[in-house]
């Protein structure tokens, strides 16, 4: 069904659009111009949402705001926001009352003509997902990017071809009830994170499932065998499996030899890149590249995958460069929002570094982060609602005795301003919290720029 066809079943119909954000704004704004009577549902008030309001108003939609938004929903079809479980009370409530429950990707899955490559894991997701289209665009293909990315694609819909590629990144919780799987799923890595919305780590890997649970025989998913997870997972899918390692050769996939990645297909074994030539720095960004590189074997030849490796510079907030001052390299890592990302941060320098961590608490075991900060830091600032966990977790390490030091601040400026008192030429100085930025900002994209901010107005 082309997404024409599906606006024109809506018509005459309540459609209630839940979250007037970034992923849903484009929704609204298509289906009034559709002629559907929309409902557009947010926690905010008017007053938060400002401008927003009367534009949306203007084009038609009617609004319910603050508290008491989800109350009595009536309506054929309700879009949920990502962020919400899909079995809160009042949805439930509205299901059973007759209402269709779905969401902006599942919609977008039902309707695009083209082929899709779906990203997902807990860590390597964006890169991952980035490389794929920059492959894909280098070799003169057409690519919609979008997804968890913050791109939402099915307003784009109409606009796709069939010989177009769509490459999405997608999250636990927009995975949670999604019943369609792309035409090549590619799963990174699985480790505990989201613990603060998903019940257990169980509904976590089960909501990442669906990206090949629904594949046909003919299609692809992807797993990494040097994750416990996503190689147990591999057994399940009923579409081609592929694998990709960095410490293991693959029958199937990509694999690294000798520094150099592979590409092992139909009993063959072919040279695609050396990891030197990897711009972006880390062992897990060769992880990364190993997935993208399966991804798109037989759509991409290997020199244009070699000439985007020396180009691309990465992705915001990932290991990011800002600033080096007086000899120190300053570094924002801020997408590091769980323990593993945090890890595969510090193990891509090659010293000891200033690491400011802490943040928002989504219940996830700081242990394993511990002896990684003990070899890996020199000093530890830590800001933040999880500042005492993570404290608590170095200090009760076997390893530690007494380093690195440990400096707890109010909030991130102190952390910056600690970190440029302290730090000396050769030093380097990375922000990679280990948790999500809740607690003191909107997401891990502004916390990074306040960081980056921060740095560039010290003094030389």
């Amino acid at each position: 069904m082309k997404l024409q066809e599906y606006v024109s079943t809506l018509r005459g119909k309540t459609v209630a659009v839940l979250g007037v954000g970034v992923s849903n704004t484009p929704l609204i704004e298509l289906l009034c111009k559709n002629g559907v009577r929309v409902v557009a549902c947010d926690k905010k008030t008017r007053d938060a949402l400002g401008d927003t309001v009367a534009r949306l108003e203007a084009m038609g939609a009617a609004l319910r705001l603050g508290d008491g938004y989800l109350k009595d929903l009536d309506a054929d079809l309700i879009f949920r926001t990502p962020g919400m479980r899909p079995d809160v009370p009042e949805l439930l409530a509205a299901k059973e009352r007759g209402s269709i429950v779905t969401s902006e990707m599942q919609v977008f899955f039902e309707v695009c003509p083209c082929p899709i490559i779906a990203v997902t894991g807990s860590d390597g997701k964006t890169t991952t997902t980035t490389v794929i289209s920059e492959f894909l665009e280098a070799a003169d293909k057409r690519v919609w990017l979008g997804g968890n990315l913050g791109h939402p694609l099915l307003s784009e819909a109409g606009q796709i071809a069939p010989d177009d590629y769509a490459v999405v990144e997608l999250s636990s919780f927009q995975l949670l009830d999604m019943t369609r799987s792309p035409h090549i799923a590619v799963v990174t890595n699985l480790a505990p994170n989201h613990l603060d919305v998903h019940r257990d780590m169980a509904e976590y890997i089960a909501a990442k499932e669906n990206i090949f649970l629904h594949q046909r025989a003919d299609d692809v998913a992807i797993f990494n065998l040097d994750n416990d997870i996503t190689r147990s997972l591999s057994a399940k899918a009923r579409s081609r499996v592929r694998l990709f390692s960095r410490r293991e050769e693959v029958t199937d996939g990509a694999f690294v030899r000798d520094g150099v990645i592979h590409v092992r297909r139909g009993g063959e074994t072919r040279v695609v890149l050396n990891t030197a030539d990897i711009r972006i720095p880390g062992q897990h960004n060769v992880e990364n590249y190993c997935a993208a590189i399966a991804a798109v074997d037989g759509l991409v030849d290997d020199e244009t995958i070699r000439a985007v490796a020396w180009t691309f510079n990465g992705v915001e907030h990932r290991i990011e460069p800002v600033r080096e001052r007086r000899g120190v390299k300053w570094y924002n890592d801020s997408i590091a929002s769980s323990p593993t990302r945090t890890i595969a941060g510090l193990r891509s320098f090659d010293r000891p570094v200033i690491l400011i961590a802490g943040g928002y608490d989504k219940h996830i075991p700081f242990t394993p982060l511990a002896p990684e900060i003990v070899a890996r830091v020199k000093l530890l600032i830590l800001c933040g609602a999880t500042a005492d966990a993570i404290r608590a977790a170095v200090t009760g390490c076997e390893d530690y005795h007494g380093a690195p030091e440990i400096v707890e601040v109010s909030c991130l400026r102190d952390a910056v301003d600690t970190a440029a008192a302290r730090a000396g030429a050769g030093d380097i100085v990375t922000l990679s919290p280990a948790c999500a930025a809740f607690d003191q900002f909107a997401n891990f994209m502004e916390r990074g720029r306040v960081f980056k901010q921060l740095v560039n107005a010290l003094p030389e």
